[in-house]
This record gives C-alpha cells, structure tokens and sequence, in this order.
C-alpha cells in the first residue's frame, strides 16, 4: 500500500512503497459473453435534431418580431441540413416531403 505524505513536509523526498495492483479473472458470463446488456443498449431512443439554418439577430429586433414575419435563414434551397446527435453534428442530409410530413434524406454520415 502507498505511503501517503505532505509534499511540504521533510519526509516528501522519502522513498515510497508501491505495489502492484492484482486482478482477478471475470468468468465469461460476466463478461458480456450472452449479449443482453447490448441489446438493452441498442433500445435506447437518442434525440435527433435537425438544423436548417440559423441567423444571429440583435435582442432589439427580436423583441419587433412577429407572429406571420418571414425570417430568412443562412441557407439557401437546396442546400444541405446538419443533423445533430447530443448537440455533436453527425450528418449531413436534404429536406424531403413523405405523406405530407417533413422528412431528411441523409447525404452523408460525417467521421470524427
């Protein structure tokens, strides 16, 4: 076991006894080996949000909005949206309409 010191003591510069931690072995079952902890996992529901554009706007003309005013975006038609997982852009895609909603066809999945 470790001999704890204060740093601003005479005895900082002494020799310290250190040992190796020991580990046991975990039998395969414990160690993931059926499988029923990452199927629990892959259950879990993730928000996705979906970015079509954004514009910074001083508080001054936020307060003027209002409700029937068009706001224009940084965006221009046709240009791709951003889709964000925990707040981390993963992809990229295209708003399209399915059954009269609004949908996103993923162009392309981004790497780290």
């Amino acid at each position: 076991m470790a001999k704890q010191t204060n740093p601003e003591s005479p005895e900082a510069d002494a020799a310290v006894a250190v040992q190796e931690p020991t580990f046991t072995e975990l039998p395969p079952t414990a160690a993931g080996g059926g499988g029923g902890q990452i199927d629990i996992l892959l259950e879990t529901a993730m928000p996705v949000a979906v970015r079509v554009g954004e514009i910074d706007v001083p508080v001054k003309q936020l307060l003027q909005w209002t409700p029937g005013m068009v706001i224009s975006l940084n965006k221009t038609l046709g240009e791709p949206v951003d889709l964000y997982l925990r707040g981390v852009r993963f992809a990229t895609g295209h708003l399209v309409v399915v059954n009269n909603q609004i949908g996103v066809r993923i162009k392309e999945i981004l790497n780290r």
